[in-house]
């Protein structure tokens, strides 16, 4: 069976494996104070040119999002995110259990927040017995597999600071979108636009962990005392330094990253060549396909693939299908070979 279910379905790249081994007896000090986290940590400063930042590692993408933001909001204030947004429908509502509300942006199928979509809410919400919008967050790459480009994250920037707004971005596919062939954001980019960010690993060739940059320096007093507090410290803090230390020390996760978007794109182009209908072109690691109930139940014997929403035709679902750095191209290949013949 094809496994194109999500990018989080093998364990980690080779080199991180690697790296963690190496770190298995050798006696490391606990809770994030080691040398590993600290040489990732200048690392990623370093990559991201914001030498005052200050770098926090957490295990797992719902985690540092809840974190996040209880650290940076007061109880009555509330997150600026899209209807569509994984902080809104896949994170059981973590972010609302640390007491704090969710303004939901309706926006089109690519997921994306702009300027002048987040005006009526702030003007349904300037009276004091409303919820106050303080934090903007938004996911690069969508959940549809979107990207932001420089002049987009940019209004979005200009915007937020205009209006005493946080602007959040959650990376969990940040890898993905940052070498997508549409996106000519870098590194650097984001610390200059965002008030902090988040590094995924987990979906891209680390066993687990994210590295959230908090950028604007108002943000990191206390963070460790609320990452603790929330359970988000692991005592074995090195098991994460050590992976991102080995992702980022020689390009490794951009490599994994551009490996996952071609291999997503020969997908796409082979499905198309096919004549299946695409619900969105997604320039990254995720493809999505509206097929019709014969040829979902024949897929469902040929891959592990998500069911992602009902197509707008009766009859019809749209199905997502994800890549990886672990996805080969005979992998590609072979699956496009088969389902020409259903």
């Amino acid at each position: 069976m094809y496994l194109f279910r999500n990018d989080y379905s093998f364990g980690a790249h080779p080199k991180v494996l690697s790296a963690l081994g190496a770190t298995n007896l050798q006696g490391n000090v606990g809770y994030g104070e080691d040398a590993y986290c600290r040489r990732a940590e200048e690392l990623l400063l370093d990559l991201c040119q914001c030498p005052a930042g200050k770098v926090e590692f957490l295990i797992g993408g719902t985690q540092v999002n809840a974190v996040a933001m209880a650290a940076f909001l007061r109880p009555w204030e509330g997150i600026l995110t899209a209807t569509s947004s994984h902080l809104n429908g896949h994170e059981a509502g973590a972010v609302e259990a640390t007491g704090h509300k969710l303004l939901l942006v309706p926006t089109g199928t690519d997921g994306k927040l702009r300027p002048e979509q987040l005006v009526p809410l702030l003007e349904e919400h300037r009276h004091p017995h409303t919820v106050k919008p303080r934090v903007v967050e938004i996911a690069d790459a969508t959940e549809s597999g979107a990207v932001y480009t420089r002049d987009e994250l940019s209004a979005l920037s200009s915007f937020c600071r205009e209006n005493g707004l946080l602007l959040y971005v959650d990376g969990a596919r940040l890898g993905a979108a940052l070498t997508s062939p549409q996106s000519d954001l870098t590194l650097p980019d984001l610390a200059r636009f965002t008030d902090a960010f988040t590094i995924g690993g987990t979906k891209n060739g680390a066993l687990m962990g994210e590295a959230l940059v908090l950028v604007n320096p108002d943000l990191q007093p206390d963070f460790f005392r609320i990452k603790k507090q929330m359970g988000g410290v692991l005592a074995k803090g090195w098991l994460l330094g050590a992976q991102f230390e080995a992702l980022f020390r020689d390009g490794l996760y951009f490599e994994m990253a551009r490996h996952g978007n071609a291999m997503a794109a020969r997908l796409q182009a082979g499905l198309k060549a096919l004549g299946w209908q695409l619900w969105v072109d997604s320039p990254t690691n995720q493809i999505f396909v509206v097929v019709d109930q014969a040829r979902h139940a024949a897929l469902q014997e040929l891959c592990a693939f998500e069911d992602w929403c009902p197509a707008q035709e009766s009859g019809h679902t749209v199905i997502r299908l994800v890549t990886c750095f672990a996805t080969a191209p005979e992998d590609v290949d072979g699956f496009l070979a088969a389902a020409a013949r259903l």
